[in-house]
């Protein structure tokens, strides 16, 4: 019996819950951070920031479905044990430990201290019933996956795509100023320096995540070929990069051409309030507002639901209990605050982000190189001792004389010193497959 296709309208559909998903506050925080750090050399910098903020996570979503669609499956490859261990650190990581709750506080501090008196905003109590609410519809949109598609791709897309299109044309028609002098740090290395800056969204980890969400909606809607999931899965991640670009390159333009009018902001929320403010005066803050509320709210669903649908594989507990679980960790974990929550997770999503690059990036050569296990062995081992490094580093624990060790290689000082050694110990890996014979561990359509 033929499988029967899917439309093109489901499709659409699909990628644009794929888009929304993807595009959390901070990645609406970002770009315009770096339009305006980087002045007149905006376009250079954002060049590369869509590299590593949109091209890396379209792998990832690609090389999930290719690998069999889930996380696990990928990291199997490396050994069953690394499969299992690795796949939990990253769904608690960008989960209930990180991702799940930077939703809830973004959200809090763009969307509702705006409105309070100072005095209010000093203390716990706004936040905790914010948290309480929003945690407890992100819970309530998670319940049913199936519909996840409906909710996300047709509702909650549709009208975030509105908001930031008002945002985009009234920053475009009536422009805040003119492109302002780069930062030191963009003069000369601008493209460089955005393709680091890529690395804030942490999408790349969130597309290894959103892969089973994406996965789950194809096979629900009838589609069960890995032929056909493949296909459609690639057509939606080209759907979602594309929004995404669009989105940060229109708020990179937005930062770029603010500093005459607003001046020069500690951070990209900062810049987008006085933006949105500045634009549209009163109705300024109250669009801004919703935005981020629609976007940190679809990154919550889509987490928790990832995260539920993995945990519900591995333990004795049902998916919606495991949706209700998630969704009160986390709001537990969002009243430590923002500050506190990115101090304490980014030294270990700075671990394991190096990882995952490395892993996607295998993926796509997995046969090239027979799929031997050690190839990836090789690659990720030296990958994950100075991703350690680097995040001891960060946590602010002395490894000067390690790093002052390792300062020989090639990007080091710019935080990607992993690159060489992690193709170095590719290339070893291979050669000693070669010469023991090992057997090829993973078989690839």
């Amino acid at each position: 019996m033929n499988e029967k296709a899917l439309s093109s309208g489901g499709i659409l559909t699909i990628g644009l819950m794929l888009f929304a998903l993807f595009l959390g506050a901070g990645n609406m925080i970002f770009p315009p951070f770096l339009g305006q750090q980087a002045g007149d050399q905006v376009w250079t910098g954002i060049l590369g920031f869509l590299i590593t903020g949109v091209g890396l996570p379209l792998l990832g979503v690609i090389a999930i479905a290719k690998s069999g669609g889930d996380l696990q499956t990928l990291a199997s490859r490396v050994h069953p044990l690394f499969g299992l261990i690795f796949t939990v650190i990253m769904y608690l990581a960008i989960g209930p430990f990180f991702g799940i709750p930077r939703t809830g506080t973004v959200a809090y501090e763009i969307g509702v201290i705006p409105f309070l008196s100072e005095d209010a905003a000093k203390y716990g109590i706004p936040l905790l019933i914010y948290t309480i609410v929003f945690f407890g519809i992100t819970a309530l949109l998670a319940m049913n996956p199936s519909k996840l598609v409906d909710r996300i791709g047709k509702i909650l897309t549709p009208a975030l795509i509105i908001i930031m299109t008002i945002l985009a044309v009234k920053s475009i028609v009536t422009p805040m100023g003119t492109l302002g002098e780069p930062n030191p740090a963009y003069q000369g290395g601008a493209l460089f320096k955005g393709f680091i800056d890529g690395y804030l969204t942490m999408d790349t980890i969130a597309a290894l995540v959103f892969g089973i969400v994406v996965i789950n909606a194809i096979k629900g809607r009838g589609i069960t070929s890995k032929a056909s999931i493949t296909k459609v899965t690639i057509i939606a991640g080209f759907i979602a990069a594309a929004g995404l670009a669009l989105v940060y390159l229109s708020l990179s333009y937005i930062g770029a051409t603010s500093t005459e009018s607003i001046g020069v902001k500690a951070n990209g929320g900062a810049i987008l309030s006085a933006s949105a403010d500045y634009l549209f005066g009163s109705a300024g803050a109250m669009i801004l507002a919703l935005a981020i509320t629609f976007a940190c709210l679809t990154t919550s669903i889509g987490l928790v639901s990832a995260c539920a649908q993995y945990f519900s594989k591995i333990l004795p507990i049902s998916y919606g209990k495991l949706v209700i679980i998630l969704s009160a960790f986390s709001m537990i974990i969002a009243n430590i605050g923002l500050t506190q929550l990115i101090a304490v997770s980014l030294p270990v999503l700075i671990i394991i982000y190096p990882l995952a690059i490395v892993l996607i990036m295998l993926s796509f050569m997995h046969n090239w190189f027979n799929g031997y296990s050690l190839v990836y062995a090789g690659a990720l081992i030296p990958t994950g001792v100075i991703s350690v490094i680097d995040g001891l580093k960060t946590a602010g624990m002395d490894v000067t004389s390690i790093s002052e060790a390792l300062s020989f290689l090639p990007f080091y000082t710019q935080g990607i010193g992993w690159i060489v050694p992690a193709l170095a110990g590719a290339v070893i890996g291979f050669i000693i497959s070669q010469f023991a014979g090992e057997s090829k561990r993973v078989s690839e359509v």
